[in-house]
C-alpha cells in the first residue's frame, strides 16, 4: 500500500489564495499516430504525480510540438524516425483552472525557477517533485486544471485534470497531420 506524503500547508494556503479562472478555447496536442488525442493518462510528468489522470496540451501548436520533441529526444543517441506523431487541435473548457502565468507566479508556490525548462532529462527529476505537489494540491482543492508556462516554448500549457472535466468539454477538432521532425530540428 502506497503511503501518501503529507500536503504542504503553506502551499495549500498559497493556492487557496488564488482565484480560479475560466478557460475555453483551442489547444494543441501531439500524440502517436492512431492514439486518441483526448485520451488522459497518469504519466508522472511535470504536472502530475501519477495519482490522477491528466491531459497535457499547449496553447500554441509550436508549444505542443516542442514538448513532444523534447520527450522523444531525451536520453537517446538517435532521434526515433520510424514512429509517426500527429498534431491535433482540441477545444477544451475549464471552469476552475489554476493560472500561474509566469515564473514569478511559479516561484510563489515554492518552485525553484532559476533553470525552469533548462534542466537535462536526468536533472529534471529535481524540479518535478514541487511542480507535482502544486498540481496535486490544486487537484485536492478541486481546480479542474492548470494554466502554466511551458518549459519548452514561449507559451502557456493547459493541463486538464480529467476527473474534474466532463468529457463533453474535451473535443478533438482537427487532425493537422504527421509532424515532420526534420523541420523542427
Amino acid at each position: 500500500m502506497e503511503v501518501r506524503r503529507r500536503r504542504d500547508h503553506t502551499l495549500i494556503d498559497a493556492i487557496e489564495a488564488l482565484k480560479p479562472v475560466r478557460f475555453s478555447g483551442a489547444v494543441w496536442r501531439v500524440v502517436r499516430a492512431g492514439r486518441d488525442p483526448t485520451l488522459c493518462s497518469r504519466s508522472g510528468g511535470r504536472w502530475d504525480d501519477g495519482t490522477f489522470d491528466v491531459l497535457y496540451t499547449s496553447a500554441k501548436r509550436e508549444g505542443a510540438i516542442a514538448e513532444m520533441h523534447f520527450h522523444l529526444a531525451r536520453g537517446q543517441p538517435v532521434f526515433p524516425s520510424q514512429v509517426r506523431y500527429r498534431l491535433h487541435e482540441l477545444r477544451v473548457a475549464l471552469k476552475r483552472a489554476l493560472k500561474l502565468v509566469d515564473l514569478d507566479a511559479l516561484a510563489k508556490t515554492g518552485m525553484d525557477t532559476g533553470r525552469y525548462g533548462q534542466l537535462s532529462y536526468q536533472e529534471r527529476q529535481s524540479e518535478y517533485p514541487r511542480s507535482q505537489d502544486v498540481a496535486e494540491v490544486a487537484h485536492f482543492l478541486e481546480f479542474d486544471g492548470l494554466i502554466v508556462p511551458s518549459a519548452r516554448h514561449e507559451c502557456l500549457n493547459v493541463v486538464l485534470f480529467c476527473d474534474r472535466v466532463p468529457p463533453a468539454e474535451i473535443e478533438a477538432v482537427k487532425d493537422h497531420g504527421i509532424v515532420d521532425w526534420k523541420a523542427v530540428d
